[in-house]
């Protein structure tokens, strides 16, 4: 599909002939294909071996591109969440937080589907942080739950509701994080249906969006905190026009990062808007899509103290102590986890923020948090497929039984596989020494209980 002839015309006047033809020629060009691992799952060598890894994504230390893209959707280690398919230049916001201390921080992730910036953000701020991930959208919301769940770090609530809303916690973050709707000019070289939806009219609908959001994320930012700016579009109006329109309102609240200077090798065009450092990602310079990236503090002494607003009404009911000790087994530091139930599931969550967890539960339509252990019957856990994917699972608590790789694929379609590999009752289904879910061997048969939201459906 051609390029929107508006479109066309707008960079040749914004960036000058040589460049906006040298940009919509590498629009024309194969997209380059990168993964980011998750440390917390150790990825070996192996793994990248496998997958035709090739060099490092320079801006970021988990990061690799590959030499073609493999059929992730038929890998175990994929669907184990040991790594994320993310787009390399959308990795390099993990580095404008390299001049904040990370760990142990709150995050907001207010426009966060499907999930790869937060699982990002997750892994930085380890067992003592927190990551709220937030998707107006329910359809949405539920693929980035998913992607938590298997992403694995236990410190993520999943939330579904407008900015304003999450706005009403005020100056409760360390960082907030908006990446925000746009008119997604920057996917045009990967994804024609971007260039079949671009229209000016929804540039100016985006434009909108983006001042709102803006606004509700800086009332939930602390004063000293740090805000993330990014779009993946070239479009001035909804990039550095964004940050103009709100540096009209917030004026001297916003103050200067700490950002280390990219290297000039890897082709980001830098800039600043006031405060803010700008970073410019065009696939004709940089190796990766189209992407925009800003980032500035708000001030110390800018006006504003923590408020949240009121409990709606109780969601999270206490586990009795028998439970408790049931739940305890389970995972590898109990002493650091909380855990309650949430209707008739169990779940679990970092002692560090479990009160934040639940004064979110009480204000907000919360979609996923922490880990959910389970159900108990007659003293006993039936887990649930998430306590599979968490980082803290402690395995001794089940056997394991590993899958050759033709058994693995039937158990990711949920189909029914040998019961040879498995232990009488409850197992841990493992493939390469990665946890993929449960299944329950009685006798000759097999129960599959890898969930069914996550099932691979095709051939």
């Amino acid at each position: 599909m051609k390029l929107p002839e508006k479109f066309v015309e707008r960079v040749l006047r914004d960036l000058g002939e040589t460049e906006g033809t040298a940009l919509c020629a590498a629009l024309g060009t194969p997209s380059p294909v990168s993964i980011r691992l998750n440390p917390a799952k150790c990825p070996d060598t192996e793994l990248l071996r496998r997958l035709g890894a090739g060099h490092r994504v320079p801006w970021c230390e988990q990061g690799y591109y590959l030499t073609e893209r493999p059929q992730f959707t038929l890998d175990s280690d994929f669907h184990a969440g040991a790594y994320y398919v993310q787009e390399a230049s959308s990795q390099f916001v993990g580095r404008l937080l390299d001049g904040v201390r990370s760990e142990g921080a709150r995050i907001l992730d207010l426009c966060a589907a499907p999930g790869g910036k937060t699982t990002l953000y997750a892994s930085l701020v380890g067992p003592e942080g927190l990551v709220v991930a937030n998707e107006i959208d329910r359809r949405r919301a539920q693929v980035l739950a998913d992607n938590v769940r298997k992403w694995g770090t236990g410190n993520v609530v999943v939330t579904c509701c407008d900015a304003q809303r999450l706005g009403d916690f005020e100056a409760w973050f360390d960082v907030v994080a908006v990446d925000a709707p746009c008119s997604g000019e920057g996917m045009f070289r990967k994804d024609d249906a971007a260039r079949g939806e671009w229209s000016e009219g929804n540039v100016r609908l985006c434009v909108a969006r983006q001042d709102e959001i803006l606004r509700e994320a800086w009332r939930a930012l602390r004063p000293g905190g740090t805000l993330l700016y990014s779009t993946c579009t070239f479009n001035r109006d909804e990039d550095e026009g964004s940050l103009e329109r709100m540096l009209a309102w917030a004026g001297e609240e916003v103050a200067e990062a700490d950002v280390p200077q990219p290297d000039d090798t890897w082709g980001i065009v830098c800039g600043r808007v006031g405060a803010f450092r700008t970073y410019r990602f065009y696939p004709h310079r940089a190796e990766g899509e189209g992407f925009f990236a800003a980032v500035a503090r708000k001030s110390e002494d800018a006006p504003g103290r923590p408020r949240t607003p009121k409990s709606r009404r109780p969601i999270l009911a206490s586990v009795g102590k028998a439970d408790t000790a049931e739940l305890a087994r389970w995972v590898v530091q109990p002493e650091r986890m909380r855990f309650a139930l949430v209707a008739d599931t169990c779940y679990g969550w970092y002692a560090a923020q479990a009160d934040a967890v639940r004064t979110l539960s009480e204000a907000l339509p919360v979609i996923y948090s922490g880990v959910a252990l389970g159900q108990i019957f007659k003293g006993r856990l039936r887990p649930d497929g998430a306590l599979a994917f968490f980082c803290g699972l402690d395995r001794e608590a089940i056997p394991c039984a590993e899958l050759n790789e033709e058994q693995t694929l039937r158990y990711l379609r949920r189909q029914d596989i040998d019961a040879e590999p498995l232990a009488e009752g409850m197992n841990l289904i493992c493939a390469r020494g990665r946890a993929l879910g449960f299944a329950k061997r009685i006798g000759a048969r097999v129960n599959n209980m890898y969930p069914n939201s996550l099932r691979i459906m095709m051939k």
